[in-house]
């Protein structure tokens, strides 16, 4: 597989050409994704939740980005790789957010982060941007922002979230982002904002018309067990399958049929 860069993901909004993207923590399920044609692979904050057992993204760190980012590096063959930067790694201040994007880059061996907000976070990106490391902006449902919004809600449903959502992905284009995830807005923004924009718009949940689309792995092939959104297609249940392997461990131990003759040394 040819290896995807930004000017892979620039140049696919100019070809009208659908851009891909999964959310994966580790070096067994990078390898395996990257085995297809996947663009880009995201190493999430999501991993709070769905690896480290938090309620939200908020208690994750950049000690952790590094660690899972590096174990997803190993088993990726080709996709352009993203880091999230964590809640409270950018936010404080511009040298702050220059600081630890580096560390994702250097330490963990990301190709460019995503950074949550719009019009609130321009100069950390134009500052991070001005290192040399590319950005990815993220814009609606900002799950670092679960306290502010009240839980895991739709943004953009009002006439002033629209306009301002518009504003900031805008913004985040002039500040020099190469691309935006849009989660969880309704899906005539989700296409008025990729409509006006030069990059591309990468959607979660803000419907057909964004340019690409990302989703957590663990999410589309039936691993997890908690709240699915609505925007989720499971295109497995792998998890079913790794109980129903357990149970017939587990009663095979018990029973006695396992190990058998073929399974021991001589």
């Amino acid at each position: 597989m040819n290896k995807k860069t930004v000017a892979t993901i620039l140049n696919k909004k100019l070809a009208n050409e659908k851009v891909t993207m999964l959310t994966c923590y580790d070096y067994v399920m990078a390898k395996l994704v990257t085995s297809e044609d996947v663009d880009m692979l995201l190493v999430g904050d999501s991993v709070g939740n769905v690896k480290l057992g938090y309620e939200n993204t908020l208690p994750v760190t950049v000690e952790d980005m590094i660690y899972h980012t590096k174990s997803v590096k190993r088993g990726n063959s080709g996709a352009l790789l993203v880091t999230d930067m964590p809640f409270m790694s950018y936010e404080i201040s511009v040298e702050a957010a220059v600081r630890n994007a580096g560390r994702i880059v250097k330490e963990g061996g990301a190709e460019a982060v995503k950074i949550e907000g719009g019009v609130d976070v321009l100069e950390q990106v134009n500052a991070i941007v001005n290192t040399k490391i590319p950005v990815v902006g993220h814009l609606g449902l900002t799950p670092q922002s679960i306290n502010q919004f009240g839980g895991f809600k739709v943004q953009g449903k009002t006439e002033y979230s629209q306009k301002k959502l518009i504003a900031d992905a805008r913004a985040l284009e002039k500040a020099g982002a190469f691309a935006i995830v849009l989660e969880a807005v309704p899906e005539e923004l989700g296409k008025e904002v990729t409509g006006c924009l030069k990059i591309s718009t990468i959607g979660i949940g803000a419907g057909r018309f964004c340019d690409g689309q990302v989703l957590v792995i663990d999410d589309m092939i039936g691993m997890s067990t908690d709240f699915m959104p609505k925007f989720v297609k499971k295109y497995a249940n792998v998890g079913e399958i790794i109980k129903t392997a357990v149970k017939n461990y587990v009663e095979e131990v018990k029973g006695g049929k396992f190990p058998q003759e073929e399974n021991t040394y001589k």
